[in-house]
């Protein structure tokens, strides 16, 4: 969530840090501002309630500087305001912050700066920050830093300018994303490396508990107690490009289209022939190991725990081991036993959201095995897992997850192949899920041909003011993402069940009004799956089904190619993702930044 970037060099440095937030707006923002060190040595700043267009429409023609910090706030304590936006100052306006994360202890710190006479000029607990830094009696900023965040409690990624302090930035990170972008005589900071690839793509990653000082020729690292750290740059693997349009109208579209070539990817180089299996190097899990597992846990978040419960059918399918998905928020709360036997596996796309990466850190501390499946390499909970396998999806700009969710699942189909032939699964049907894994790239390819037709389906359905969606076993969870998906980018409300429990409850809803998706596939449930059709139907319910064959009894039937059952649930969530793209389209929502969501959940 928000957005940190910052530059420190010879460059005119407004430029920069706006084009940087603009690279960041896809991780949700209510508010954005820019502070630079002016030529006087003054701190100048500038904020907007609103998106960064509205911020650059207030920069003063002559705004010049080299060295300068930039923010977009997702608003957690006080409403979207222009006081409310990041950078936040003290009260002699010699130190600016910008600062992802929460303050758990901002209103005993508050309480007692009020005490003290500090006049705070916004609710935020960011603010806090600022005066603890700029009371400090330390003779460095660095450690007038560290003694600030001694001091507080709760997450936080930052970045701090200081006036008399004028040819550095100072960064810390403890659980929201912090990355240094090493240049030529130019120094960059951010939350995320979209901010920085088009720039430079030699990066250092903060671990948690980090800071780090940037000048126009250097950078060290270093731990908040001021022990030095090592800090090895990596290269980024995605091209400036990558965060392109390519000639969509929305990235939403444009990564819908993308996963042709992004489940190809994911695919490379691990399909192992001779042995009908897959190499998965990065898990770090030797045969015997994996052998001994005797139940699997995966914890993930929104559409990452969605993907999960279909990693989770794929795995008891294959590899026969016991699997469930829990969503990660719940999980660290309800004091979980865990089992030395138990293999957990956390999933995010950014690899940094909190709930995931709390969890994994209280597996750790107990002594579990955790393996991540993430797509940003070098992220914490790559960092923080004992080995993983990344999705490969590419960069994913709009806020709603189209890809990655679909990569993920196929990565998740990767490791219970590799499971499965450890164990039990036969050589050939080794051979059938590799050559059904093979076949998707060129079905996803014939599904996004049918998008007209979904499209005038999303417009004649985009009137409902509620949806249910309905699968059974391996459908439901394809319903559920489906549902997701709806709400987020449409704002229709959608609620997923199984279609089994329809007449349990759910089917009092069943009117005109309130039209069914239904996810059929051609498996063992499938005259299961068309009884429910016919319950919806007895009740003059309208359905749209998404089938491997026309269903007679749904007034819509969207038609997906056949794979192998364990391999269906990848393919028929696809031409869902393009129904809700057209409705929130038909209904004219911003569809790359829906209202009240954020990329990047670094936050409870």
């Amino acid at each position: 969530m928000c957005g940190i970037v910052g530059y420190i060099g010879r460059r005119d440095v407004a430029p920069l840090l706006l084009e940087g937030l603009q690279r960041l707006e896809y991780r949700g923002y209510d508010s954005a501002g820019v502070v630079i060190t002016g030529k006087s040595g003054d701190l100048r700043t500038v904020k907007a309630k609103g998106r960064v267009r509205d911020l650059e429409a207030r920069i003063p023609k002559r705004f010049a500087g080299t060295t300068g910090i930039a923010h977009t706030r997702w608003a957690t304590h006080g409403a979207p305001s222009d006081e409310n936006a990041h950078p936040h100052l003290d009260g002699d306006s010699k130190v600016a912050v910008v600062h992802n994360g929460i303050i758990d202890n901002a209103s005993e710190l508050r309480a007692k700066l009020t005490a003290d006479g500090v006049v705070f000029t916004s609710e935020t607990d960011t603010e806090v920050l600022a005066h603890l830094i700029g009371r400090s009696e330390a003779e460095t900023l660095e450690k007038k830093v560290s003694e600030a965040l001694r001091a507080i409690e709760g997450t936080y990624g930052l970045a701090v300018l200081h006036k008399d302090f004028p040819d550095r930035i100072v960064a810390a990170r403890n659980g929201s994303p912090v990355v240094l972008g090493i240049g030529e005589k130019e120094m960059f900071v951010a939350s995320d490396v979209a901010a920085l690839v088009a720039h430079t793509r030699q990066v250092v990653t903060l671990a948690d508990g980090e800071m780090a000082t940037l000048k126009s020729d250097d950078f060290r690292t270093y731990t908040t107690e001021g022990s030095r750290t090592t800090a090895t740059p990596t290269t980024v693997e995605w091209e400036a490009e990558s965060y392109d349009m390519g000639g969509h109208d929305t990235y939403m579209h444009k990564e819908i289209v993308e996963q042709v070539e992004a489940v190809d990817r994911v695919l490379r180089g691990r399909i192992d022939d001779r042995f009908a299996t897959v190499r998965l190097g990065g898990l770090n899990l030797e045969p015997g190991e994996a052998r001994r597992v005797r139940r699997i846990k995966i914890l993930g978040c929104g559409t990452s725990y969605h993907a999960g419960q279909i990693g989770a059918q794929l795995i008891e399918e294959l590899a026969r081991i016991p699997a469930d998905a829990e969503p990660a928020s719940e999980f660290r709360y309800r004091d979980p036993v865990v089992d030395p036997d138990t293999l957990y596996v956390a999933v995010s796309q950014s690899g940094e959201t909190y709930d995931v990466l709390a969890a994994v850190q209280e597996l750790k501390r107990k002594g579990a095995r955790v393996l991540g499946v993430v797509n940003v390499v070098g992220s914490a909970i790559a960092r923080e897992a004992d080995g993983g396998v990344y999705v490969h999806a590419g960069p994913e700009v709009c806020v709603v997850s189209t890809k990655c969710f679909t990569n993920t699942v196929v990565a998740f189909a990767l490791l219970a192949l590799h499971l499965g032939r450890i164990r039990d699964l036969s050589v050939s049907d080794g051979r059938r899920i590799i050559e059904g894994l093979r076949r998707l790239p060129g079905q996803i390819d014939e599904i996004l041909k049918a998008e007209s037709e979904i499209k005038a389906l999303a417009k004649d359905f985009a009137t409902a003011r509620s949806m249910l969606f309905i699968g059974r076993v391996r459908g439901y969870p394809v319903a559920r993402e489906a549902s997701l998906k709806l709400k987020e980018v449409s704002y229709i409300h959608a609620e997923a069940y199984p279609a089994s429990e329809l007449k349990h409850g759910p089917l009092a809803l069943v009117e005109p009004s309130m039209p069914t998706v239904a996810i059929v596939p051609d498996d063992e449930l499938l005259e299961k799956n068309r009884a429910a059709l016919e319950e919806i139907k007895a009740r003059s319910g309208r359905i749209l089904a998404v089938a491997h064959q026309e269903q007679e009894k749904a007034d819509h039937t969207i038609v997906v190619p056949k794979n192998e059952h364990e391999l269906d649930p990848i393919l028929m969530g696809i031409p869902l993702q393009l129904f809700a793209y057209h409705t929130a389209l038909a209904l004219g929502r911003d569809i790359d930044k829906p209202r009240n969501l954020a990329k990047s959940v670094t936050v409870e």
